[in-house]
């Protein structure tokens, strides 16, 4: 028998219209129909945030004089009861209800009567689901920003420990010049800061209420929106019904921003990949971290950030997919849109994850200070310190000291030495001037301690900016739990 015989002779009930909109069909979606058409799956997930709106609809229904207190109090007690059903795992959701507002409202009418029946007053489930959506994403929005939070604390911590540690600055994935590990820190800390920004800009553009909207047109009824979007934490409600049940570019921008982040903790991973190789040995990983070889016994894989790495392609390829599905709906709404939660619950968990990863990535390692500091001083890092030297004591125009030290990295590379092996003698065959002083800046700990400019390197300017960066994020740990 095919999908679509078994839609059309199944039991009574499964082939049925759905009783909450059935009036208009007389008979029952075909199997195939059901199956693409339910979505109670995956936004079920949202069940809190259903349960949410429709008390603050309710509550303004009675306040208005839309429905009575005494059947608000039935509502109330209703929802809750159901929200107990469902933490609990006693609810029992109905693909033939299709989603999380109608499996909702069923069981309520059933548990409370026609106080159930009249909750849908003066909405629809266009104007619902964009509310519920809005309430989810600034929920998952609040929880990764404090995980971002968590990550920011975890490297700033790391960075002031390793604030003198010496290790190469690449360009390339050329030996550029000496940094510290923990300026290299601090850098993904200033990237997860902006991307925590950008979470808090998506959320300050989300925060307005759909609700009262209705299926596109707004309602005739008397409601006030203001005060459901009070309860609910929005700002206000928004300006234009249509807009309203049809945007979803909130969740657009959401992902946009978690594409960003994770392409930053994908980059971080693939340092920490690097650096755990043996050709590098920068750092170490526990077993917590890493995994084995099923036939070579020696190996130690960082599987952890590198499956960190690989989930940028999930997320940006949520965010891309709910782009195309979006780019070519006419106002209003459309059933397309049911496509938009499961990229967006998707993305979500992938980076609630990868962050946890990342985090707990940074807390594990431990740093090798001495491969490190042998790495930092190879590949004539200490050039551009010549250069500096040449222009700052000789007075040598740039571009001139920048001759001038290429010569010399040529002499010293033929001659399979260290820029600050070559004697004064060979360096002033290149540049007559240069005096017994150069050698005081061709050190990697002079190197690094030169950097003083705002930004740069130096270890005191590493302890300064940790010091900082821990101090604002402890004050809003302490402002979050108070």
């Amino acid at each position: 028998m095919s999908l679509d015989e078994q839609g059309k002779t199944g039991k009574s009930g499964e082939a049925a219209a759905n009783a909450q909109w059935g009036g208009r069909f007389a008979g029952g979606p075909s199997a195939i129909m059901r199956a693409i058409n339910v979505s109670i799956g995956f936004d079920k997930a949202m069940w809190r945030q259903d349960i949410a709106g429709s008390l603050a609809h309710a509550a303004m229904l009675a306040k208005v004089g839309i429905i009575s207190a005494a059947d608000e109090a039935a509502i109330r007690e209703g929802l809750t009861e159901i929200g107990r059903e469902i933490e609990t795992g006693t609810f029992v959701f109905e693909d033939a209800l299709e989603d999380i507002h109608m499996n909702i409202e069923a069981r309520l009418s059933e548990r409370v009567g026609e106080a159930g029946k009249r909750l849908h007053t003066a909405r629809s489930r266009n104007d619902q689901v964009a509310t519920d959506f809005r309430l989810w994403v600034r929920d998952s929005i609040d929880g990764l920003s404090a995980q971002v939070s968590a990550l920011m604390r975890s490297l700033a911590t790391r960075a002031l420990e390793y604030a003198d540690t010496a290790m190469p600055g690449f360009t390339h994935l050329q030996t550029a010049q000496p940094v510290t590990f923990g300026h290299h820190l601090l850098a993904y800390v200033e990237m997860l800061s902006r991307d925590r920004w950008r979470l808090a800009d998506a959320r300050k553009r989300l925060n307005e209420c759909p609700l009262g909207s209705a299926a596109l047109a707004g309602t005739s009824f008397p409601i006030d929106r203001k005060m459901t979007a009070a309860t609910l934490g929005f700002d206000r409600p928004t300006a234009n019904s249509l807009d309203a049940v049809s945007d979803r570019d909130f969740a657009l921008e959401y992902l946009s921003a978690l594409s960003i982040m994770a392409m930053h903790l994908s980059r971080f991973a693939e340092e920490i990949v690097i650096w755990c190789s043996a050709p590098f040995s920068f750092i170490r990983l526990s077993d917590a971290f890493t995994t084995g070889s099923s036939i070579m016994p020696q190996k130690r894989n960082p599987d952890a950030a590198e499956l960190a790495r690989a989930k940028v392609g999930r997320v940006l390829g949520s965010f891309v997919g709910l782009l195309t599905v979006m780019k070519g709906l006419p106002l209003a709404y459309a059933k397309d849109m049911q496509e938009d939660k499961l990229p967006v619950f998707e993305a979500t968990e992938a980076m609630t994850l990868t962050l946890a990863a990342c985090d707990g990535m940074v807390r594990d390692l431990t740093a090798n200070g001495a491969q490190m500091r042998r790495f930092a001083g190879s590949g004539y890092s200490t050039a551009t310190d010549l250069a500096d030297w040449l222009v700052r004591v000789l007075k040598l125009p740039f571009r001139t000291a920048h001759h001038v030290t290429g010569r010399l990295v040529a002499m010293a590379e033929a001659k399979g030495v260290d820029l600050g092996e070559l004697t004064l003698a060979e360096m002033q065959l290149v540049e007559p001037g240069i005096t017994e002083d150069v050698f005081s800046v061709l050190s990697v700990d002079a190197s690094i301690a030169s950097r003083t400019s705002e930004g740069g390197t130096a270890g005191s300017n590493v302890r300064r900016q940790a010091d900082i960066w821990l101090t604002q994020l402890n004050g809003e740990q302490a402002g979050d739990a108070a």
